[in-house]
C-alpha cells in the first residue's frame, strides 16, 4: 500500500437495511414490540433508531422469489477520515470494485470477499 493511500478506519455502523413485505406491519413490530424510534421515513423506507445505529426497512412490493432476496440488503459503515474520493481510491487500490447508486454520485457501495454488500459513509463536512 502506497504512503499516500488513505488508511480506512471504521468507527461504527450507521445502518443495516432489510427488505420487508409489509412496511406498516414491520413498523408496528419494531416500534411497539422492540421499542425502536422513528428517525425518518418516506413512502417506501423507514429508518428506525436503535441506540446510535439505525435499522432501515425497505418496502418490497411482492414476496421474495428466492432465499437470497430475503437476506439483508447492506450494512452502512461510518469511517474515521477521508473524503469520498480518498475512500473510493483506497478501496480501488486494494482491488475492490466500487459502485454508486443512481441519483447519489457520492455513494460508495462494494462487496466483501463473500459477496456481502457494504456501504461506506465518509465523514460529513
Amino acid at each position: 500500500m502506497a504512503n499516500d493511500t488513505l488508511r480506512i478506519r471504521t468507527t461504527g455502523i450507521d445502518h443495516v437495511v432489510m427488505h420487508v413485505q409489509d412496511l406498516s406491519r414491520s413498523r408496528r413490530f419494531y416500534i411497539d414490540l422492540l421499542g425502536m424510534d422513528v428517525d425518518h421515513e418516506n413512502e417506501g423506507q423507514l429508518f428506525l433508531r436503535c441506540g446510535p445505529q439505525q435499522l432501515a426497512l425497505f418496502a418490497r412490493g411482492r414476496p421474495p422469489e428466492d432465499d437470497e432476496s430475503r437476506e439483508l440488503n447492506h450494512i452502512a459503515l461510518h469511517v474515521e477520515t477521508g473524503s469520498y474520493e480518498e475512500v473510493k481510491s483506497a478501496l480501488e487500490a486494494a482491488g475492490v470494485a466500487v459502485n454508486g447508486r443512481r441519483n447519489d454520485p457520492e455513494c460508495i457501495y462494494f462487496r466483501d470477499p463473500d459477496g456481502h454488500r457494504l456501504q461506506i459513509l465518509p465523514p460529513r463536512r
